[in-house]
């Protein structure tokens, strides 16, 4: 480990097993980071961690298992990483995926809405008191440029009416991008920021291993230079007062009109705690 600027610093990575998530999780272990790696399979994760440790020379790489898209794994998740780490000062919810057909969770929210935006927006609410414990801390949810496609639809959050998979991603990053803003607001002065990014589109397995998938590859960014801006984000000192915008490729740049909708951030925000209370208070007495 050549580099020590992270030393001390503790970071939580969702979807870290492969892909950028991975590619961020190393470089950070790499930094002098403790890294508590987020996965939904054991396996994988399991793998990724020993690649991580081995590749970084850092043993401090920690695994937690977890379904973003399950409110119960999520608390779950939160209730771990506050029994085992006093301080958190780097969240990063990268865990993300595109259904090509309408699926509903476990907690029957549909998939897209359910792993983008509602178990970052639980996760990351459950663990502000640590955050701002630990201050200053960094928030960094990894939107896309898809967002901008994507629209609020409150009559239809859940795509029952119609379902176009990249839309509906698209309007599940859009979420993100409102829920990042939102935050911003309700953290000025807690030295807690938090900001949000499109990777660059980006060559993992996100699109599978069909034709678009294999075209995928060969426009796309490698995991490598797609991981730069949570990277950047996650470590960077010219970032660490800024707050409540959205990168690429390390800059700030606008995002859509849409996401600067205060009113509309406000109503998402309450009606998404109305739907988590809901759906867990079903989930209880099932």
């Amino acid at each position: 480990m050549g580099n020590t600027e992270m030393q001390g610093k503790v970071c939580l990575v969702t979807g870290a097993n492969n892909g950028i998530g991975k590619i961020t999780a190393l470089e950070l272990a790499q930094r002098g980071a403790t890294v508590i790696l987020v996965s939904r399979n054991r396996a994988k994760g399991e793998a990724a961690q020993a690649e991580i440790k081995r590749l970084s020379g850092n043993d401090k790489v920690d695994l937690l298992i977890a379904d973003m898209s399950s409110l119960a794994s999520v608390r779950q998740l939160a209730q771990e990483v506050k029994a085992k780490y006093p301080q958190l000062h780097v969240l990063l919810n990268n865990a993300g995926a595109m259904y090509t057909k309408r699926q509903e969770s476990v907690d029957g929210i549909e998939n897209s809405f359910a792993t983008n935006y509602v178990g970052p927006f639980l996760l990351t609410n459950l663990l502000l008191d640590l955050l701002k414990a630990s201050a200053p801390a960094r928030i960094i949810n990894v939107s896309s440029m898809a967002h901008k496609m994507g629209k609020i639809d409150f009559d239809d959050l859940q795509s029952e009416k119609s379902y176009g998979a990249m839309r509906v991603y698209g309007s599940a990053k859009l979420a993100l991008t409102l829920f990042t803003y939102e935050l911003a607001r309700r953290l000025a002065g807690t030295g807690v920021t938090v900001n949000n990014l499109h990777p660059g589109v980006v060559g993992t397995g996100f699109f599978g291993d069909g034709l678009l998938g294999r075209l995928s590859k060969l426009v796309m960014l490698t995991p490598e230079k797609g991981a730069q801006t949570s990277i950047y984000l996650a470590t960077s000192p010219d970032v660490a007062n800024v707050t409540g915008k959205y990168f690429e490729k390390s800059k700030a740049t606008p995002s859509s009109k849409a996401s600067y909708d205060e009113q509309a951030a406000k109503k998402l925000w309450q009606i998404t705690e109305q739907l988590i209370e809901q759906k867990s208070t079903q989930s209880a007495s099932a």
